[in-house]
């Protein structure tokens, strides 16, 4: 099944259901009708099938928009973070070649910047503010659909992963990885027919195209929100009924702390993916919200699922099992290991995933390197370790990048964090292991004081907790605090811990320095 045509037959079943919400809402006929006249548009441009377009647009239904009528033109939708800075702008056009791209009012300025050093490239608008927008032009073409003949093999679209660490890698997914990965996020996280979702997740971020997906297939309601704003969220989240929620573990916790979230009485499922969840956090949410499913989704952008926790309520914590097009090992944690170096039953191993999954890419963009260093005989590895339960269920124990080696012991830090977080003199806590001449690498907590309190005061009382209440061995416990304003993050809200191992941050408050050393 391509995804052009998955609209086009959502429209035919229900052309008066509404299909996208909030201040600009169309109906499923109307949507359907509007992606073909911007596929016709871009045709106009001469964008071909098979042509790569890049959308460097803020977000909401535009976006959304101009990505359903790629799939109908069978061109490759190639959207990018709207906070790429000029030079990484520069480097994905340069990468992903382009024949068009797309930008709008919030990326104008960075695209300049980012075109200046390129080859002559053709360019267009999108936005209501000017005659000379790819919006303008489409208002000019038939409803009517294109001619084209799209296979379900034919590329998608082309994500590129967030560049936590080097440059952003190209995926290219195909109409089918794409179709599964939606039908898995149906059956997986209880996504049902007629759902209302809210679409806060960015469409460059595999989570946001999910959503969009997930509800054209089911003939739901997409809730846009084109820049997550907390109070505008719960605005959204409580006029317009959303009853599904699928976001990652950042923006819950900004939800839980407008106060709001318990009057969200529409909301009945929660599912959270792009980084683990603290228990305290979890727990927080079913007291506000008492979702009836709350399901743990541990997956990439290269392959949509790994595994699922279906009971987040029960297991918190617990990324669960195999989904439903998936196949998972737990193989020796060493760099270069086959899939077959299965490690035991309770023991710690690093993740691997079937390249046989429906949901799989099948390599990276031009980058043998990359395949090389993560795909090993038909599998897919990650840099994702975990460990198994006595009832076979999944327990992610961080990246083998995040281990920190503190006096020759291995430590992970989503434990301390997980133990930290309940610290009443903390907002937000991240670890990671700083350079030591003691301990080779200290475990470092980096942390938001609460809201009101001095960052020496937080800084004491956090020491205080993690010694005297947390439960945490001293191995375990931090060997120096750091109290800063913000915790880095990328775009859709994963953390950003290598630009804190590397020093960019500003210390409201350090143990290291009140002490006169590192260490505590």
């Amino acid at each position: 099944m391509d995804l052009g045509r998955s609209l086009t037959w959502t429209a035919e079943r229900y052309p008066g259901r509404r299909a996208v919400g909030g201040r600009c809402p169309l109906t499923y006929a109307a949507w359907d009708a509007w992606t073909n006249q911007l596929a016709r548009a871009l045709a106009e441009l001469g964008v071909r099938p098979k042509d790569r377009v890049l959308l460097s647009l803020g977000g909401g239904e535009p976006l959304a928009s101009l990505h359903l009528a790629l799939q109908k033109l069978g061109a490759v939708s190639v959207p990018l973070s709207f906070r790429f800075s000029p030079s990484e702008l520069a480097y994905c056009i340069g990468d992903a070649a382009p024949v068009l791209v797309v930008t709008d009012a919030s990326t104008a300025q960075a695209a300049d910047k980012a075109l200046a050093g390129l080859p002559p490239m053709l360019r267009v608008a999108s936005g209501s503010s000017s005659d000379d927008t790819i919006e303008r032009l489409a208002s000019r073409q038939p409803s009517d659909a294109l001619d084209v003949a799209v296979s379900d093999q034919d590329i998608s679209v082309m994500l590129y992963t967030s560049g936590t660490t080097g440059k952003p890698k190209g995926v290219p997914r195909t109409h089918a990885a794409e179709h599964h990965a939606s039908v898995a996020h149906m059956l997986q996280s209880g996504h049902a027919r007629f759902d209302t979702v809210l679409g806060v997740m960015p469409l460059f971020h595999t989570m946001g195209l999910r959503t969009l997906l997930a509800s054209v297939i089911g003939a739901g309601t997409w809730v846009p929100q084109a820049r997550f704003d907390a109070d505008e969220a719960m605005e959204l989240i409580t006029t317009e009924r959303v009853d599904t929620l699928y976001l990652v573990p950042t923006i819950y916790w900004s939800l839980l702390h407008t106060g709001r979230l318990s009057e969200a009485k529409s909301v009945r499922k929660l599912a959270y993916a792009g980084a683990s969840m603290t228990t305290a956090l979890a727990e927080q949410l079913v007291d506000a919200v008492e979702p009836v499913s709350f399901v743990n989704h541990l997956g990439s952008t290269e392959i949509y699922t790994f595994t699922i926790g279906p009971d987040a309520r029960a297991k918190p914590g617990s990324a669960g099992r195999a989904g439903v097009f998936s196949r998972v090992r737990l193989v020796d944690p060493l760099p270069g290991a086959s899939p077959d170096d299965v490690v035991g039953p309770g023991e710690q191993g690093q993740i691997a995933i079937s390249m046989a999954s429906p949901e799989a890419f099948a390599g990276y963009w031009q980058r043998p390197d990359a395949d090389a260093k993560s795909i090993r005989n038909g599998w897919y590895f990650p840099g994702d370790l975990a460990t198994t339960d006595a009832d076979g269920d999944l327990w992610v124990a961080g990246r083998v990048d995040d281990m920190i080696n503190s006096g020759g012991e291995n430590i992970y830090p989503d434990e301390i964090e997980d133990a930290l977080v309940r610290c009443d003199a903390v907002e937000e806590i991240v670890v990671v292991g700083l350079a030591d001449d003691r301990w080779g690498q200290a475990a470092t907590a980096f942390f938001v004081p609460a809201t009101g309190m001095a960052p020496e005061r937080a800084l004491a009382e956090l020491d205080s907790f993690a010694r005297e209440r947390s439960g945490l061995p001293s191995l375990k416990r931090p060997k120096r605090y750091v109290a800063v304003e913000t915790i880095p993050k990328s775009a859709v809200g994963k953390l950003l811990r290598r630009e804190l191992s590397a020093g960019t941050f500003s210390p409201l408050a350090d143990s290291a320095q009140a002490s006169g050393q590192v260490g505590a």
